[in-house]
């Protein structure tokens, strides 16, 4: 088998003395892992084209380790990916490492973020990823290898082992894969990409938040008070984006939440000014909870009386589609102290 980019001779090769191997060594997430021999390697890099396999992708904190095509690729074959998943991996990488994104202070923090890995255009359904029903949830190889892949990068490249490179106080499963495709078929807009500028056939988004938190509405015909609800699960003490304005809210909506909003020609900045208007809190409140408030301007200025949103600006409600039938959408909120990254599929 390989790993890095040096060989290693086992004695013991069997499922579990391979597991145990991983362990010892201090590699891996916890769960067995498929070995990376060259053969699996080089037949992953194929999925690449005529690139170099050697060249840094990008350098990740806080180890400061160089995330190489070839690095890259042995952790896809650990998490199980196929050969054409590899660009979709490749650009998130390459994503992590854009210095906005600030990954070293998601992996420093006491929080429990994870970055979240939402695939866009062609590259869906050409690997196969799931952006309907359960599209978080388990049961298809694209998204649970990808987001796995990803984590393990962040594991052995970026150093962002529990303890001394990731200092999460309980973690969180989100930890283990956290990939998930938007659904363009169900979209009533442009793409998500398309939304903020990214023209291209394939993207990738990266947004460092918290677990979905579900929002359901059964009955509503009107996007407000659908919306409504969100903007209920948004307005909480309890997440770092209320002492921190300059946190994202990504908001995943249900196919059928998308087109009721559409249907009354709402857009996605229709639903973002919403929000931000609607998810609001008491600045006594919000002043009365925290000591430190890395807020705009503005909001400091403003009396005890005024009701604050949870966000600096409705440019930060972020808003794309996934899932499938049933009325349940969810919010992601942010670690805070970082921005989202789109970036095209590139090898």
């Amino acid at each position: 088998m390989s790993f890095d980019t040096g060989l290693l001779d086992l004695a013991d090769e069997s499922p579990e003395g391979l597991l145990g191997f991983y362990e010892d060594n201090g590699w891996g997430d916890g769960l067995p892992l498929v070995p990376p021999t060259p053969e699996r390697v080089d037949a992953m890099l194929a999925g690449l084209g005529r690139v170099d396999p050697d060249e840094i992708v990008a350098t990740l904190a806080p180890r400061f380790g160089q995330a190489t095509r070839r690095l890259v690729a042995v952790n896809a074959v650990l998490a199980g990916c196929r050969p054409e998943h590899l660009p979709v991996l490749v650009s998130a990488v390459r994503a992590l490492g854009r210095p906005e994104l600030n990954l070293r202070g998601v992996n420093a923090t006491t929080h429990p973020v994870a970055p979240l890995l939402i695939v866009h255009g062609e590259v869906v359904a050409t690997g196969a990823y799931n952006p309907g029903l359960g599209a978080f949830g388990p049961g298809n190889r694209a998204n649970a290898t990808t987001g796995r892949a990803l984590r393990l990068v962040l594991l052995h490249v970026a150093g962002a082992v529990p303890g001394p490179g990731d200092a999460s106080t309980q973690g969180g499963p989100a930890k283990y894969t956290y990939c998930v495709a938007e659904n363009q078929t169900a979209t009533p807009w442009e793409s998500y990409p398309a939304s903020i500028g990214v023209n291209t056939p394939s993207a990738v988004t990266i947004h460092c938040g918290e677990a979905p938190h579900n929002f359901h509405d059964m009955e509503s015909d009107h996007p407000a008070r659908i919306l409504d609800k969100c903007a209920s699960a948004m307005a909480s003490l309890g997440q770092n984006n209320a002492p921190i304005s300059q946190g994202e809210y990504f908001v995943a909506l249900c196919p059928e939440h998308a087109a009721t909003a559409a249907a009354h020609g709402w857009t996605r900045r229709d639903i973002a000014s919403y929000l931000f208007e609607s998810a609001r809190l008491p600045a006594r409140t919000l002043r009365a909870a925290f000591d430190h408030l890395a807020w705009e301007p503005w909001m400091h200025a403003v009396g005890d009386d005024a009701s604050l949103p949870l966000t600096g600006s409705p440019d930060n409600i972020r808003v794309f589609v996934c899932g499938g039938a049933g009325k349940h959408s969810s919010v992601i909120p942010s670690w805070g102290m970082t921005k989202s990254v789109t970036l095209p599929v590139e090898p």
